[in-house]
């Protein structure tokens, strides 16, 4: 069972960690002075309007590199199909100027209410069914409670990324108390994610949700390859990852010794430990206390819906949209092309409940901002980011829709080709 849920994350070892993200575009970047076209045998060199003007290439779709043309072939560039896997026109610096620089402001009293609020319902929620402690309450409870779960990862999540304040000591006290409260080990899971979003829309380097190879997939043996892709089985993988990791990837996130850190980074790992380790334990004695069949309403049921929350959210961030979206290797891989293919999802009422996590691909670009200005600076990038901004299907008040898109997806998306520094997901008929 074990292999086939270990399988959502990985595939090689982990190289070494870039010292500083690689945002710039590819060298092979069309240059401003020349005109894409179909090949022939004349240089064609547009005027100097044409030149000076950034933004054409937004909807060009051919390969870069120079191209020739006879005087009567031109196209016009702007009927050309858009292609996803092209380098943007703009650059990580262009969309940074584009957010007002309030959005990059954090509050602690302002994150630290929203801490409040959430501890508020959880006990809440949890005296409520202890209160009525009937069967046409429990499920409600349990859909709720794994919800607000949740929640608590998502803030847990900032101090992660230090979008929470600018005090690296509340940052990492206020993330272990939410994350070492849902069996999260805060330390071992944020250097984990910061290495997701270093390496966010790369094959082999991406650390959540990136694809099989076709030689990985076709090695699995028919049983693992279906319960891979049949839900909700994928949906329940988080808590064998963190544990093991993924095929191919050695480690885990409660071990100093993990592949996944730096020397220096043990003491951190240790203690999230310890902390994670404080947290089973109190639960293994209110299981004396209260009984364990009271612990698993209250607590267990919870948490299992909290894990499925996290691995749907973090899979359709990456995956299901309409269009097929590029994966990269090699030199096509960028930081910025790779967080271009990131999506935003509309969670209807969810939305405010998990602080706008919806709101992903300014949040993978720029990580620093705060949840609470996540919109605000997407509706101001949008204009720059043009057609590499996906605009997200309106919900209903519950996101039903998206349990089909995930499930439609699992349908598709089942591996990329071994070769090649662009690719897409592609599918088993067989499966």
């Amino acid at each position: 069972m074990a292999t086939w849920v270990l399988s959502e994350c990985g595939l090689r070892p982990l190289p070494r960690l870039y010292s500083n993200p690689r945002t710039r575009i590819s060298s092979s970047t069309i240059p401003n002075s020349i005109r894409i076209a179909p090949t022939s045998s004349k240089i064609f060199r547009p005027n100097s309007s044409v030149s000076r003007d950034r933004r054409w290439a937004l909807k060009v779709s051919a390969p870069v590199g120079v191209q020739f043309v006879e005087e009567d072939e031109k196209i016009n560039v702007g009927e050309s199909e858009f292609n996803p896997g092209a380098p943007s026109p703009f650059t990580l610096a262009d969309i940074r100027a584009a957010i007002p620089k309030h959005c990059w402001v954090k509050n602690p009293w302002k994150s630290m209410s929203y801490v409040l609020r959430d501890v508020v319902v959880v006990f809440g929620l949890a005296a409520a069914a202890v209160y009525f402690n009937n069967m046409m309450v429990w499920p409600l409870y349990w859909v709720a409670q794994g919800t607000m779960f949740w929640a608590l990862f998502v803030l847990g999540h900032d101090c992660g990324h230090g979008s929470f304040s600018n005090n690296a000591k509340l940052n990492s006290v206020v993330g272990h108390l939410l994350h070492s409260s849902i069996l999260v080990p805060y330390h071992g899971w944020r250097i984990s994610h910061r290495t997701h979003h270093q390496n966010h829309g790369h094959v082999e380097n991406d650390e959540s949700w990136h694809p099989l190879s076709e030689k990985i997939y076709r090695s699995l043996d028919t049983a693992t390859r279906m319960l891979r892709f049949t839900l909700p089985f994928p949906m329940l993988a988080y808590p064998f990852y963190l544990w093991g990791r993924s095929p191919g990837k050695k480690g885990s996130h409660f071990h100093p010794q993990s592949d996944l850190f730096l020397p220096n980074e043990k003491k951190d790992v240790i203690t999230s430990t310890v902390c994670w380790t404080a947290m089973a334990a109190l639960l293994v004695g209110l299981s004396f206390v209260i009984g364990p069949l009271q612990v698993l309403k209250l607590y267990g049921i919870p948490y299992l819906g909290f894990v499925m929350w996290l691995d749907l959210v973090t899979y359709l961030h990456h995956h299901g949209h309409e269009d097929k979206l590029p994966w990269y290797r090699g030199k096509e891989w960028s930081y910025l092309r790779g967080g271009l293919t990131t999506l935003d999802r509309d969670y209807g009422w969810i939305n405010n409940i998990h602080h706008d996590i919806g709101t992903h691909v300014i949040h993978h670009l720029f990580p620093q901002i705060p949840h609470y200005n996540l919109i605000e600076a997407t509706e101001a990038a949008k204009p720059v980011l043009g057609k590499y901004y996906r605009e997200p299907k309106k919900s209903w008040p519950i996101p039903f829709h998206l349990l089909g898109v995930v499930a439609n997806s699992m349908k598709k998306d089942h591996y990329v080709s071994d070769e090649g520094d662009v690719v897409y997901y592609q599918t088993d008929p067989k499966l």
